[in-house]
């Protein structure tokens, strides 16, 4: 029978291995998980809003999360780096390990800088491009000038922005466009040399062209850091994500968020549920 139209067997189904079989993971990605989560609830008010009982994110690869408006995608995703902690009422339980140590156990301060978020509405400081990467380098401890410099430039390189604004860095940084803003927030996120790279919807307030160039700029991350996308867009997901997890409403005896979790062609071509069929043929959500 052929690989990609035989059923998934029940035991490659999300929660019931630690990850896919060998030959399922992308070529690009170690098959090594990165964050484990396990029995994570975030709730607001005492109602609540995730429940995970149990999923992989891979090191080095893109993972998107993709799911119905309300069904808690991004706060799973704020609950990676402790953002819901500014979230008054709200309440996360259950473990989050980042290379096998709680997210919980350390400092705040060393969690943001090992783990980066990008929000949807791009958020430059209203200082120059440059500024923009350098001011958080030296307020994270990077003194030497010229130190500050170089991991500038290759931050705005590895986003593919340098060549557009080599000639104007001391230029307001909200002078640029909107894709330009975005990806100079990644560039910032990058400098200070993350492990992990979160992006909330980083395109949704994009055109078109300007979507094209930041899904270019996250595909790069690939093999460098390990990217968990929260996106509306089924085919941005398609595209640029090595894996996908497609999240639910709680509620109407659902008690896990997560539908399915696996590698995006699969999840996307033989989808092991029938809710994610649904979904994904547009019948529901």
């Amino acid at each position: 029978m052929n690989r990609d139209t035989a059923p998934i067997p029940a035991t490659e189904r999300p929660g019931l291995i630690p990850w896919p079989p060998m030959e399922r993971i992308p070529a690009c990605c170690t098959p090594e998980t990165h964050i484990e989560i396990e029995g994570l609830e975030v709730s607001y008010a005492g109602v609540p809003a995730v429940r995970i009982g149990s999923m992989p994110i891979y090191r080095g690869c893109v993972t998107a999360i993709v799911g119905p408006s309300g069904c808690g995608k991004s706060s799973f995703l704020a609950s990676i780096n402790r953002l819901t902690e500014s979230v008054p009422a709200c309440r996360v339980s259950g473990s989050i390990r980042i290379d096998g140590a709680e997210t919980g156990a350390g400092r705040l301060r060393t969690l943001r800088r090992r783990v980066g978020m990008i929000f949807q509405r791009p958020n430059p400081l209203p200082i120059s491009i440059a500024a923009n990467i350098e001011a958080p380098l030296k307020d994270h401890g990077v003194r030497p000038k010229a130190e500050r410099r170089r991991r500038a430039e290759q931050a705005l390189r590895s986003v593919g922005l340098w060549d557009e604004v080599a000639e104007r860095l001391h230029k307001p940084a909200l002078s640029l466009s909107g894709g330009q803003q975005q990806r100079l927030c990644l560039a910032r996120c990058l400098a200070l040399q993350p492990q992990v790279v979160l992006l909330d919807e980083p395109c949704s307030a994009l055109d078109p062209m300007a979507t094209e160039v930041v899904e270019r700029a996250v595909a790069g991350l690939r093999g460098r850091y390990t990217t968990v996308i929260v996106t509306h867009n089924l085919a941005q997901a398609r595209r640029i994500a090595d894996f996908t997890a497609v999240f639910w409403q709680l509620g109407r005896g659902r008690v896990d968020s997560l539908v399915e979790f696996g590698p995006t062609r699969r999840v996307f071509e033989r989808p092991a549920e029938e809710l994610t069929s649904m979904y994904i043929a547009g019948t529901q959500g």
